[in-house]
């Protein structure tokens, strides 16, 4: 008999028939739900599973992927709604659904073990295993008869050659614990040298034309933005500068960024940031709202205050939860169509917009046709130059910018009757941290005090509600429920959250929460053999290996954002094994970093520090907030700040006194102070 289950995960409703429910109904994760009621008999990854493949002795069918995966969605609907396929999978494999955005341990494992089988990775990402969970094969996307037929000649091997399938397993399991090894690092002195010799062969991937590199799809990577920014301020270099900002104008005008609701897409699939892959997630707009709030600092370019504030505004509006925190993700796709939420025919356009139809077509480049000609639907760009469109249609840029905004609102709010993308709702540690970390870097720019009080009370949330009974933190959140230890990226993403908390409020309690988490991080993720630290927990499950996340990729790297930790608190504590750890993490890569400088753009940041020294800025008197929020109009890219009347800091310690004074102090050398932000910012140049 069937039953009819209505069950909601973020913004997807949907009424589904099916006879019963396999073992993720009882899942948190919104990726997991959406494959509790496919014929395959899926289980979480756990004990069980993992028992039962052993006690059967059967191969373990791994699959990963994450709620907003639109290729993922592809093969569920190809392969594992299939009962033909589901018939093979049941019989042959104990078969296991992985979120990797719940376990990236897990997902970090895998992906290495298909990128040393095949050169290349992705999600969905389809792994087979022994029992034992050592890897025999593994791929992302297959299409239904190839999945079949791959599926039944692995089942055959084990039952027919195990021997092979144990050998080959033996070398590939090796070659996945031996991979990544890193040579311990010393501390050295840095040099422009070695900036240069980073630089050299990264420049030759510029795009100066389209912005961004010279491929396609194009990702933002935010992180290789912000190390080139800061390098052309710091060291005048023409072509850095040109590549960063021509990259920041050309997202912000194209259709990568939602123009009418804020946010960017997590790619575009073309070479124009035209076509975006239409999913939004939480870790690039984070980091894209730090980014364009750094780039306003400098350029003071309208767009980038636009882009920050929309994003900013989105993310509230969006992606908020009930107790505070921000979700995870939006799906790409509403109504089983790639896009159809954002996507706009021009009848649709014009009837939204009626008497300003026609400005705001060629303000947005929406034509008959479509300007997505695949689709026949319009994506919303902004290409021209507002005085061009002005003229166009006899406008001043001041009335053009009437008639957009009150475009703009009328979009949105048509917008919204649509049937929305599913929202990945459950809300992790790192990624809540990194927002957190973003709010307050617009909140020092634009003088926003309201992003400050929102990052703050994410920040104590995180720290007082998914505190582990140990000390450490949980790294998930749902419906009140947290069920994961934390990994490396959570804490030391809180942990740079916590510093940039400081470094508004000089509320001294949050460098104490930073070095209390860091304690923690030296006494379970600690390795014996390497400056790094491990990705897991010593507490953690064991799994095949115990890896360190090293590159930096669309997000920085743990173990990056652990370094510029390190150094940043070496000098608040004037702590030197911190510092002294930061540069052997720092030379450990260096070597890498000079052949591929954009995989490792975090670590490029900690080297133009090291080069170029920190300012140390310190503000003393009855207002060091005023004077800290006078600075957020300066653009100082490698700067820390300490102030406060009863601060108990060594750089604070021996000055008191109730008159202003700013002290700009670097490589343990401090200049006279001043009274004005203005002769502070002389001195830090």
């Amino acid at each position: 008999m069937f039953k009819k289950h209505h069950f909601h995960y973020g913004c997807g409703n949907f009424t589904q028939m099916e006879k019963v429910p396999n073992a993720l109904i009882n899942a948190s994760s919104p990726y997991l739900l959406q494959h509790a009621y496919n014929p395959v008999e899926w289980n979480e990854w756990g004990e069980a599973a993992l028992h039962r493949a052993k006690s059967e002795n059967k191969l373990l069918l791994i699959s990963i992927g994450y709620s907003a995966c639109h290729w993922c969605h592809v093969m569920e609907g190809e392969s594992f709604e299939s009962h033909e396929v589901a018939e093979i999978m049941n019989r042959h494999f104990v078969c296991v659904k992985v979120d990797r955005e719940e376990r990236p341990d897990i997902d970090q494992i895998y992906m290495l073990s298909v990128q040393l089988m095949n050169g290349n990775g992705g999600w969905p990402l389809n792994v087979i295993c022994l029992p034992d969970q050592r890897p025999i094969y593994g791929g992302t996307y297959f299409q239904k008869p190839d999945w079949i037929n791959i599926l039944l000649q692995l089942a055959t091997l084990w039952k027919q050659e195990p021997a092979k399938a144990i050998h080959y397993a033996t070398r590939l399991t090796a070659g996945i614990q031996q991979a990544e090894k890193l040579v311990p690092g010393e501390s050295q002195v840095f040099t422009d040298r070695d900036l240069l010799e980073v630089l050299s062969p990264w420049k030759r991937q510029f795009d100066l034309v389209q912005g961004g590199y010279n491929r396609a799809p194009k990702f933002p990577l935010p992180n290789n933005w912000t190390f080139l920014l800061r390098y052309a301020f710091l060291k005048q270099d023409e072509a850095c500068f040109t590549a960063a900002t021509e990259t920041l104008h050309a997202m912000a005008r194209g259709g990568i960024y939602d123009q009418i609701g804020g946010g960017f897409a997590r790619y575009s699939v073309d070479d124009r940031w035209h076509v975006p892959h239409f999913e939004k997630m939480l870790y690039d707009n984070a980091q894209l709202i730090h980014l364009y709030s750094e780039a306003y600092q400098w350029l003071k370019a309208p767009d980038f205050k636009t882009v920050v504030e929309e994003t900013i505004a989105w993310t509230l509006r969006e992606m908020q939860s009930m107790e505070g925190l921000f979700y995870s993700a939006l799906d790409a796709d509403s109504e089983g169509v790639e896009g159809k939420f954002y996507t706009w025919t021009k009848d649709a356009f014009d009837q939204v917009l009626l008497e300003d139809a026609a400005v705001m077509a060629s303000y947005y480049e929406v034509t008959g046709q479509g300007n997505w000609e695949e689709e026949q639907v319009n994506i919303l760009q902004r290409r021209k130059p507002e005085e061009v469109v002005a003229k166009a249609h006899g406008l001043t840029v001041e009335a053009l910018t009437v008639v957009v905004e009150r475009a703009k609102k009328k979009l949105l709010d048509a917008r919204s009757t649509r049937i929305r993308p599913a929202l990945d709702d459950k809300c992790l540690t790192s990624w809540n941290a990194m927002m957190a970390s973003a709010l307050l870097q617009a909140a020092q720019v634009f003088g926003r005090d309201v992003y400050y009080e929102k990052a703050r009370e994410v920040i104590q949330f995180l720290l007082e509600k998914m505190r582990m009974t140990d000390g450490g933190v949980y790294r998930n959140y749902k419906a009140g429920n947290s069920t994961i230890p934390g990994f490396l990226d959570d804490y030391a993403f809180l942990i740079e959250a916590c510093l940039a908390l400081y470094q508004y409020d000089f509320d001294e309690k949050w460098l104490h929460q930073a070095k209390t988490l860091t304690h923690y991080v030296y006494e379970h993720f600690e390795d014996d053999e390497t400056a790094m630290f491990f990705y897991t927990s010593s507490e953690g499950e064991s799994l095949i290996a115990r890896k360190h996340e090293v590159m930096d990729n669309v997000i920085s790297s743990s173990n990056s954002v652990m370094a510029q930790n390190l150094q940043l608190l070496s000098l608040w504590f004037d702590h030197p094994p911190y510092r002294e750890q930061a540069g052997q993490m720092l030379n450990s890569v260096l070597g890498p970093m000079k052949s591929y400088g954009s995989a490792y753009a975090n670590w490029a940041i900690q080297l133009l520090n090291e080069v170029e020294g920190i300012n140390e800025i310190v503000i003393t008197g009855k207002i060091p907030l005023a004077i800290r929020k006078e600075f957020g109009m300066h653009y100082i890219p490698n700067k820390i700040f300490s102030g406060g009347t009863n601060a108990q800091l060594p750089l604070l310690k021996d000055k008191p006194g109730e008159e202003t004074k700013i002290y700009i102090c670097k490589n343990k050398t401090c200049q006279l102070p001043v009274k004005t932000v203005a002769e502070a910012v002389q001195l830090s140049i």
